[in-house]
């Protein structure tokens, strides 16, 4: 009899005895799926904080700020700064003129609808044309801001997760502002902003000075002609960034925390989970160590009851491994919070996702378990004392 059907054979029969062992097999399943279903669900926080804020740019977008600045709270532009970054080459042109928008950006406090706590919420100053530089901005609800007046467009992100309704009235700055509208933008960090125009939010906090440029280009192409254009020119001392490479950089922070601690929790989790399978097989070998012994005094060798056990073994954490994604799939998946964006101290609404791959690597690290927990009940299976095992019988 080749090795193979002698594999084939064993494993057979170690997965038929599973129903006899239950509970343990159970056991040894629920303990996988907990630390698959854990780890999941703590990375698609961090999964869904950076596709949102990837969502956020175009390629064919640049964000421009001061020479030296991280984000757009500790940049600065000048009205004349701004004229001359809507001059460059590269730059797209509407029938109105570049397709470029001198913004600033305030923090403001609102209470949070679940709990009523303050949060930093970001109130951003637009011109009219960025509604055609941002394309996928929509109007869900009301009407866009007049020019020239107090009032405020929310995303629909920020509405749902603050204290903000449509004809709300509110205090900021030395002005009072109306909420007109509500607007989406393809899932991305605006819907978690507030945007009013530029020319009031300026003298309502007394600002003279604007923190970034948005600028459509031709082309994504355009991008590094556009870029050394500005980055050449005397008169500015400025950073040019593709949007989305922004976006993501901003993520890093709370990125790395979330990774960190997931990482952390999974490996404790782990650890016992690894100790609940050694448990599991342990018992099965012992409760077959006169199976074993008859089949190595018919010829049966070593090896395939080796991978007969880890055969088990595996398979008890594959299928806790699929529990455990499964259930951070249904219970997660594009479940709604809101946190601190650590560049700019102001909170971002974003969806968890559990991804194709947050989902791949939980099995992953299932099939880990399984291995390290059938490892050793293996190998004592393999070294069953065929004479002593025998006169049990």
């Amino acid at each position: 009899m080749s090795w193979v059907t002698q594999c084939a054979m064993i494993t057979w029969m170690v997965l038929r005895t599973i129903p006899q062992r239950l509970g343990a097999s159970l056991a040894a399943a629920v303990g996988v799926a907990g630390v698959v279903g854990v780890m999941v669900a703590v990375l698609s926080i961090a999964a869904g904080f950076r596709a949102t804020l990837e969502r956020t740019g175009s390629e064919d977008t640049a964000l421009v700020l001061r020479s030296g600045s991280d984000n757009e709270m500790s940049s600065a532009l000048s009205l004349d700064q701004a004229r001359i970054i809507a001059d460059a080459p590269g730059v797209r042109r509407g029938p109105d003129g570049p397709l470029t928008s001198a913004e600033l950006y305030v923090i403001v406090d609102l209470p949070k609808r679940s709990t009523g706590t303050e949060a930093n919420v970001p109130l951003r100053g637009v011109r009219p044309v960025t509604f055609a530089l941002r394309d996928r901005v929509r109007i869900v609800s009301g009407r866009t801001f007049e020019s020239g007046r107090n009032e405020i467009l929310a995303g629909v992100g920020a509405a749902r997760e603050f204290s903000l309704d449509l004809g709300q009235r509110l205090r900021w700055g030395e002005n009072e502002w109306t909420v007109v509208g509500l607007f989406e933008a393809g899932g991305s960090l605006s819907e978690s902003e507030l945007w009013c125009d530029v020319n009031v939010l300026q003298p309502a906090y007394r600002r003279t000075m604007f923190q970034s440029v948005s600028v459509k280009l031709e082309s994504p192409e355009a991008f590094d002609a556009f870029k050394d254009a500005l980055t050449a020119d005397p008169r500015l001392q400025v950073k040019v960034l593709r949007e989305p490479d922004y976006y993501a950089r901003q993520s890093d922070i709370l990125n790395g925390i979330i990774t960190g601690l997931g990482t952390l929790v999974a490996v404790l989790m782990g650890i016992g989970a690894v100790f609940g399978a050694l448990n599991t097989m342990y018992s099965a070998v012992a409760a077959r160590t006169r199976e074993i012994a008859t089949l190595r005094a018919l010829g049966f060798g070593g090896g395939p009851t080796v991978v007969a056990v880890l055969v088990e073994s595996l398979v008890l954490a594959t299928g806790g491994g699929v529990i455990g994604g499964l259930v951070a799939y249904l219970a997660f998946n594009g479940y709604t919070a809101s946190t601190i964006n650590w560049a700019s101290f102001s909170q971002v609404v974003f969806a968890f996702e559990v991804t194709p791959r947050l989902l791949a690597t939980g099995l992953l690290v299932s099939l880990v378990m399984g291995l390290l927990g059938g490892l050793f009940p293996a190998i004592r299976a393999a070294r069953v004392p065929v004479a002593s095992a025998l006169r049990e019988l």
